[in-house]
Formats: C-alpha cells, sequence, structure tokens
C-alpha cells in the first residue's frame, strides 16, 4: 500500500469521502488517505490527525515527500482536538476498534458542528458506532463490509438527522443495509461469531447457576437466534 494504492479497506472508506470536501483523517498513520485523496485532486484539502509520536512523524516525511504540504496539514492531538472549528465537513476514522471510534467522537463533539459525514470503518464492534449514531442523531445513509488478507471490515457512512433504520435491535447489531444485502462477507461474519457464541454458551453449560452465568447464557442464546433469523430468512 502506499499513496497511489490504497488497501482495498481504505478505498472503500475513500469512496465516501465527499468530491471537493475537506476532510480529516483521524489516526491517519502515514497519510496515505490524505495523499491519495489530495494527489487524485478529489478534496479541496485534508488533515492527518496523529496522536503518537511515531506514526505522527510517519506521516510528516511521507507528506513532505509527496510535496502535499500546502493542501494537507499534519497535526499531532488526541481525537478531534486537531480540528478547528468549521474546518471540515467531513471525518474519516478508520482501523480502530468501535468503542474507541464512538469515544472519539463523544469527547470531540463540539468539533462536529460543521462536518457533514462521517466515514467510519471499525475493526471490531461496529454496534458501539450504530448506537452511538442513533443516540446523537446522525443517521447511516450506506454501509460496506468486505474481506481483505483474511480479515472482514465494515464501513459505516453517517450523515446528520434522525436514523430510524437503527431503532431495531437487528439494525444495530448487523447494520440495515448489511443484513438487506447479505453477501458472502456478512454471511461469514456472522457465522463465525454464532460459532464462538456457541463454543462460549457450550462452556456456560457446566459452569455454576449463577445470576451471571444464567444472564450471559440467555443473552448467548439471544444472539445465536438473531444470526439464524437474519441469515435465513428473506425478509432481512
Amino acid at each position: 500500500m502506499n499513496t497511489d494504492r490504497l488497501s482495498k479497506r481504505l478505498e472503500t472508506v475513500a469512496k465516501y469521502i465527499p468530491r471537493n470536501s475537506k476532510f480529516a483523517d483521524i489516526g491517519s498513520d502515514h497519510a496515505y488517505l490524505p495523499c491519495y485523496m489530495v494527489k487524485r485532486k478529489e478534496v479541496q484539502s485534508a488533515i492527518a490527525g496523529e496522536v503518537v509520536e511515531g506514526p505522527y512523524q510517519s506521516a510528516i516525511k511521507q507528506v513532505k515527500q509527496e510535496g502535499l504540504t500546502s493542501k494537507i496539514s499534519v497535526r499531532k492531538g488526541n481525537g478531534l482536538e486537531v480540528i478547528g472549528e468549521n474546518e471540515v465537513d467531513c471525518i474519516t476514522i478508520a482501523g480502530m476498534g468501535g468503542a474507541l471510534i464512538t469515544s472519539i467522537l463523544e469527547n470531540g463533539k463540539d468539533k462536529l458542528q460543521s462536518v457533514q459525514r462521517l466515514v467510519l470503518q471499525p475493526n471490531i464492534s461496529a454496534f458501539s458506532i450504530r448506537e452511538w449514531l442513533l443516540k446523537n442523531n446522525w443517521t447511516l445513509v450506506a454501509e460496506e463490509i468486505l474481506e481483505e488478507d483474511g480479515k472482514i471490515y465494515e464501513v459505516l457512512v453517517a450523515e446528520k438527522g434522525e436514523s430510524p433504520s437503527l431503532s431495531e435491535e437487528r439494525a444495530l447489531l448487523f447494520g440495515p443495509f448489511l443484513m438487506k444485502e447479505k453477501d458472502a462477507a456478512f454471511v461469514k461474519k456472522w457465522k463465525l461469531e454464532k460459532k464462538n457464541w456457541q463454543r462460549i454458551l457450550d462452556q456456560l453449560e457446566s459452569a455454576p447457576d449463577s445470576v451471571e452465568n444464567m444472564q450471559k447464557r440467555t443473552e448467548l442464546q439471544n444472539k445465536i437466534k438473531l444470526v439464524d433469523e437474519v441469515i435465513n430468512n428473506e425478509e432481512y
């Protein structure tokens, strides 16, 4: 992967960044995504945000090598604190856990006033993000699921507005767009999740009948049932 050729995962993120926008890539690592978008003249400008010194220096070096310092600002800081007020209209956060992405959004709420679109790619727990979007008046406008190098990723695209599509438990867990399409990566992901939950459930069957264990069993049984319903039912 480089600034001319992104991974399949980041290519999917890139295609949802609005053209001619000003965007911030949080956790930008080598700033591959900002460099890619600016070099292709897809965006006006970009901010590459990093909290860790090593990746921050790598991003500075990459942007200088590409001769893009006039279009890409590399900044060190925690989450959305690298963004000024009304400075960007799109934010991308890719390659982190869903819980971390939601904490970044929650802690940086004041920076979202001018933002029209969020493009989020959690490595795990997309559920956490959908739940945050629902609670904070953002609506999902697109979702994709893909497999790359043996790992399955989800990309969530959100814009401001109420999110009735996320009012159901199934939608929060599986994704309203993804559970309708049910492509190969989606089915593979949830069959693997079901297998893992069944393994844990089997272990719990021989565990003491504590309140905690009984609640965990019920929770896992419900999740397994939901997977079967969504994968096998044509209505979802």
